[in-house]
């Protein structure tokens, strides 16, 4: 009765024989509506991994920073990398918040504990050229599906789920466009789902150039030869039974393909890195290639391609020493001598 009365009077209801581990599976089946099925796999197997054998056992009423900071020295200690690190007391510090929302805790042990992510390197991009010979490399010894799936990544910075799960009803070829209404993930390598795309600035039209136009028309046509009796439907690159590719056979190809070329070794994704590049190279200003990428906000692309402006950042400055000397030069008095300013460096 006095702990009742107690846990009535703070407003936290501590039960002491609720375990940290059967805490974090709770916690983690109430987020399942919410993550996508590679995020939520991910999520469990740290769980599994490292925090229920770390901290499973334990009620969580009596969890404290202390526990949590010397798991993480010994986990540096060992050569774990940072990053998973990182990841794996984020998480807990996430589930802890949920406790304290609900009631179960005072406060977060795991507030301060989180380690400093390391700054992410920085991602291997193609220049033009070494795009343009891949594709070409691709069409004049394979000239297959995956041809022009790389032609139309790179032609319109699609994501890999996105591209794999595009579907012919989608794609509206007299309008030029298509509309990116799902995505596709595979849970450990395994599992095939379908499901809406993560954002809702993802779930939006795409213009597409001519060169995207004739891989999708070279497509269509390899589909409607294979199956002349049935209307263009279902994926739009898919194996020849109709099912989805797998990601990590088109990953495998690939690279099998840029190894056959002596290309700098790339992952799917950044082939969409790639296409964002060569749009900052030729001078599309970052509000557009944001939209194209569609990006939620325009900050997530300056904290990805920010780095790539460097002439961009050049021209600026120097148009505004430009502005500033004119100006100066205007209103100076005809009998003072004026330095401009572009000169005062000097």
């Amino acid at each position: 009765m006095a702990r009742v009365l107690d846990a009535e009077y703070r407003g936290v209801y501590e039960d002491r024989t609720l375990r940290v581990g059967l805490f974090l599976y709770e916690w983690l089946e109430s987020k399942r509506p919410a993550l996508a099925p590679n995020t939520w796999a991910g999520y469990r197997a740290c769980i599994e991994r490292d925090l229920v054998p770390a901290f499973g056992g334990m009620p969580l009423v009596d969890l404290r920073p202390k526990h949590i900071d010397a798991w993480v020295s010994a986990q540096l200690a060992s050569g774990r990398g940072r990053t998973t690190v990182h990841h794996a007391v984020a998480m807990l510090r996430n589930a802890l918040n949920h406790a304290v929302r609900t009631w179960r805790l005072r406060y977060n042990p795991a507030k301060h504990s989180v380690p400093t992510k390391p700054r992410a390197a920085v991602r291997t991009c193609w220049t033009p050229d070494q795009a343009a010979a891949f594709l070409r490399h691709s069409a004049e010894r394979y000239a297959d599906r995956l041809t022009d799936l790389f032609e139309v990544m790179l032609g319109t910075g699609m994501r890999r789920g996105e591209i794999l799960a595009l579907h012919w009803s989608d794609v509206h070829l007299m309008d030029r466009q298509l509309f990116v209404s799902w995505t596709l993930t595979a849970v450990n390598n395994g599992k095939i789902h379908l499901s809406e795309p993560k954002t809702e600035a993802s779930r939006t039209w795409i213009s597409l150039s001519p060169r995207v136009m004739a891989a999708l028309h070279r497509q269509a046509a390899l589909q409607m030869a294979a199956h002349p009796d049935d209307r263009l439907d279902g994926l739009v690159f898919a194996r020849p039974d109709g099912e989805p590719l797998r990601p990590q056979w088109v990953l495998d190809q690939l690279r099998k393909r840029t190894t056959e070329l002596g290309l700098p070794r790339i992952g799917l994704h950044d082939l969409r890195h790639t296409a964002a590049s060569i749009m900052i190279a030729a001078g599309i200003p970052l509000a557009v290639v944001s939209k194209t990428l569609r990006h939620s906000n325009l900050a997530i692309t300056v904290d990805l391609y920010g780095h790539l402006l460097k002439d961009s950042a050049d021209d600026a400055v120097v148009a505004l020493a430009k502005a500033l000397d004119h100006a100066d030069n205007l209103h100076a008095d005809s009998t003072t001598t004026v330095i401009p300013i572009s000169c005062l460096a000097a």
